[in-house]
């Protein structure tokens, strides 16, 4: 009997492990898309991508001064997106790295034009949403 499970083991797992791998491609193409409607949007003033990109509960915050922390809601950040002119392509700097995927989680890293945005990402209903920001400011050249 112990003979017959082995097999049966290794066969099971075959047929597992090639889906785990069909399933980050398309989670991080997923996930990047995600990262994209979040800064593409952002760049554009494209509220509608940048909802989309968000969960409802999203917070995203910056330490000022190394001591205080400064907290924009979903809704205030989608109606930051819209109160500005779109930023010309040539000025758009928008580098997505995946850091790393685990199940429904993620951490990306958005290096933008004038900050950095560290996310975290939760698979929700079978999308992506970022759900929290931790940014930085790029420090002014000149």
């Amino acid at each position: 009997m112990r003979a017959l499970r082995t097999p049966l083991f290794l066969l099971a797992l075959t047929a597992i492990v090639p889906s785990l791998h069909a399933q980050t491609a398309a989670d991080s193409a997923a996930i990047r898309a995600t990262a994209l409607d979040y800064i593409e949007g952002y760049y554009n003033a494209d509220t509608v991508r940048m909802a989309r990109a968000l969960h409802p509960d999203l917070v995203k915050r910056i330490v000022q001064n190394g001591s205080r922390i400064q907290g924009m809601t979903a809704a205030q950040l989608v109606r930051a997106t819209g109160s500005h002119p779109p930023v010309p392509e040539a000025q758009q700097v928008k580098d997505v790295t995946i850091l790393d995927i685990y199940r429904g989680a993620a951490a990306v890293k958005v290096n933008a034009t004038d900050w950095i945005d560290y996310m975290q990402l939760g698979r929700i209903d079978g999308q992506w949403k970022i759900i929290n920001v931790l940014w930085e400011l790029k420090p002014r050249e000149g």
